[in-house]
C-alpha cells in the first residue's frame, strides 16, 4: 500500500516537473520571438505577460483552440474571396454583354444616327461602370464587416480561454500585437513541430 502512494507522489512530481519544464521552454522561446518584432511592440510584451502566456500554453488546450481558430479563419477568408470573385465575374459578364449590345446597336444603325447613338451608349456605359464601382465598394465593405465580426469572435474565444493579451478591440496596434502573439503560439505548437 505504501509503495503505491510513493509511486503516485513520484508520478505527480514528474508531471509537475514536465509542466514546469514546458513553461520555461515556452518562455525562453517567446522571449526570443519577441525580440524579432518591431521595438514599439516589444515594449508591449513585458516578461510578466510572456511568463503568464507560457504557463497558459503548458496546458496544451490553447494550442488546439488557436489551431481551430486558424482553420476557421482560413475557411472564412477562402469563402469571402470566392464571393468576391463571383461578384467580379458577374460584373465582367454584364460588361461583356453591354459591349456586345453596343457593337450590335452601332452596326445596325444608319450613319447619321451613329454619332448620337455612340454618345448615348457611352453615357450608359459610364453609368454602368459607376454603378459597378459602387456595388463593388459596398460588397467589399460587407466582406470587411464579416472579417471584423470573425476577428471579434476569435478575440472573445481567446479571452474566455484565459489567454492573456487577448480582449475585444478594434485598435490596430492592439490587433497587430495579438497577431504577433498568435504567430508565436502557432510556432510553439508541439504538434506542428513534429
Amino acid at each position: 500500500m505504501m509503495s503505491e502512494e510513493v509511486e503516485t507522489n513520484l508520478s505527480g512530481q514528474q508531471d509537475r516537473n514536465d509542466v514546469q519544464s514546458r513553461i520555461y521552454s515556452n518562455l525562453e522561446e517567446l522571449q526570443k520571438m519577441a525580440q524579432t518584432i518591431p521595438p514599439n511592440f516589444q515594449q508591449r510584451l513585458p516578461n510578466e505577460l510572456l511568463s503568464v502566456i507560457s504557463a497558459a500554453l503548458a496546458e496544451g488546450q490553447i494550442f488546439e483552440i488557436v489551431e481551430a481558430l486558424a482553420e476557421v479563419q482560413q475557411a472564412t477568408e477562402k469563402n469571402l474571396f470566392q464571393q468576391r470573385l463571383e461578384f467580379l465575374h458577374k460584373h465582367s459578364v454584364e460588361k461583356r454583354d453591354f459591349q456586345e449590345h453596343y457593337r450590335s446597336t452601332i452596326c445596325s444603325s444608319d450613319e447619321s444616327a451613329t454619332l448620337n447613338l455612340t454618345k448615348e451608349l457611352d453615357k450608359q456605359e459610364e453609368i454602368m461602370k459607376k454603378r459597378q464601382r459602387e456595388q463593388l465598394k459596398q460588397s467589399d465593405m460587407r466582406l470587411i464587416l464579416q472579417l471584423d465580426r470573425k476577428l471579434m469572435d476569435q478575440q472573445v474565444t481567446l479571452e474566455k480561454a484565459g489567454l492573456p493579451g487577448f480582449h475585444v478591440t478594434n485598435e490596430p496596434n492592439e490587433i497587430r500585437l495579438q497577431m504577433y502573439l498568435l504567430d508565436f503560439i502557432r510556432r510553439l505548437n508541439p504538434s506542428k513541430n513534429k
